[in-house]
């Protein structure tokens, strides 16, 4: 029995390797190897890609939200509303700049941000609202704009998980004030090494973020302010032109792949499958769904005991994420306290992420199914 991954990158490489080697071989015979044409060349083809006039290339996805937090003069004694369920990097970077990570509680159905209680939390500090749309599916922009604009705050998009979605036909990263995306390896448009893009259609804004990058420069060895060293490597860029030409044959790919779950996991019982939204459309970086939880609070959960049975079956399965971050210690000075974000909480508990690459065979899924099935029935 073979294993299956929750991810794969090695039949990717396969099916592109000789485009991919082929151009990190002219980048490295031309001896520029950080900016230049390929990294330029890069940024516009994104920001066609996504929909907005500017796109301006970092070292991360953590880097891009710091960018662009900074970019908006966000720091002590402002207030960014967020989700509580995402990666540390979301809020991380809020504190980076010296601002407070206000987290809401999210959505049950989407695991995004509950937008009645982002409009009710909002105060005279909020500054901005930071939306992460989780695991590949969008949140409401309309409804988000609209309360972002009656309270004159911004927006700044967390995109890592969901470059390709869309949002009532307009891609993600091109709603906002600002979109923030991570081409880490394991994303629908990874680099081979970290990478990131802010994308923004102020020019000023994009102006600012191009001077932090690399390190506040204005001109040769004159610096406007303090900024940091956040590059993409011209190899990475190189790489990301290539994988971009391919993005939505595997987002599709992916779209194809969650249909089929959805189809062969509907009559299973104790687990919920994550569905699309009406003018919503996921680009399915994670299969996430969740498992009823029957224990108590204190014993292991349903989920995690699956988890160790598929495992025992060679299907490797991901939580995203086991502990949310308003009770991670890094934040108890805040003095969240247990059920204050209840919906966060008890997803924290059931949510469990299925084996989800572009290359994921019919017959690799029907283990996986097969699997939970022989698990819960």
């Amino acid at each position: 029995m073979k294993k299956i991954p929750p991810f794969d990158l090695t039949e990717q490489y396969q099916v592109i390797g000789k485009e991919i080697n082929a151009s990190v071989a002219e980048v490295l015979a031309s001896g520029h190897y950080i900016g230049g044409s390929h990294v330029e060349a890069f940024e516009q083809q994104f920001a066609s890609y996504v929909g907005t006039t500017q796109c301006i290339a970092c070292n991360s996805g953590t880097d891009a939200l710091y960018l662009a937090l900074r970019a908006l003069n966000i720091g002590p004694g402002d207030e960014v509303i967020t989700t509580p369920f995402t990666f540390v990097a979301t809020a991380e970077t809020i504190s980076a700049v010296g601002a407070k990570p206000v987290f809401v509680d999210i959505d049950r159905q989407t695991f995004n941000l509950d937008l009645e209680q982002v409009e009710a939390s909002i105060t005279k500090g909020t500054r901005a609202i930071l939306p992460v749309h989780l695991f590949g599916l969008p949140v409401n922009m309309s409804r988000l704009m609209a309360i972002a604009q009656a309270h004159h705050l911004f927006v700044i998009e967390d995109c890592a998980q969901a470059t390709g979605a869309e949002w009532a036909g307009q891609k993600v990263g091109s709603i906002g004030h600002i979109g923030c995306f991570s081409f880490y390896p394991t994303k629908n448009l990874g680099a081979c090494g970290d990478g990131g893009a802010v994308t923004t259609n102020d020019a000023a804004i994009a102006a600012r973020i191009r001077r932090l990058r690399d390190h506040g420069r204005k001109g040769s060895y004159y610096y406007e302010e303090l900024g940091v060293n956040s590059r993409l490597d011209a190899i990475q860029a190189a790489i990301l032109q290539i994988k971009l030409r391919h993005l939505e044959t595997w987002n599709n790919q992916r779209r194809a792949i969650a249909e089929r779950y959805q189809q062969l996991l509907s009559p299973i019982p104790d687990i919920t499958t994550p569905q699309e939204i009406p003018n919503g459309k996921s680009v399915w970086n994670q299969y996430t769904i969740r498992v009823l939880d029957r224990t108590p609070e204190t014993d292991l959960s349903s989920r995690d005991r699956l988890r160790s049975q598929l495992q025992e079956k060679g299907v490797i399965s991901m939580v995203y994420y086991p502990l949310p971050l308003h009770l991670q210690p890094a934040y108890s000075h805040l003095k969240y306290q247990p059920g204050n974000l209840p919906e966060a909480e008890q997803a924290s508990r059931e949510v469990l992420s299925l084996p989800m690459f572009p290359e994921l065979s019919p017959e690799q899924q029907n283990q996986v199914v097969y699997s939970l099935k022989d698990c819960l029935l």
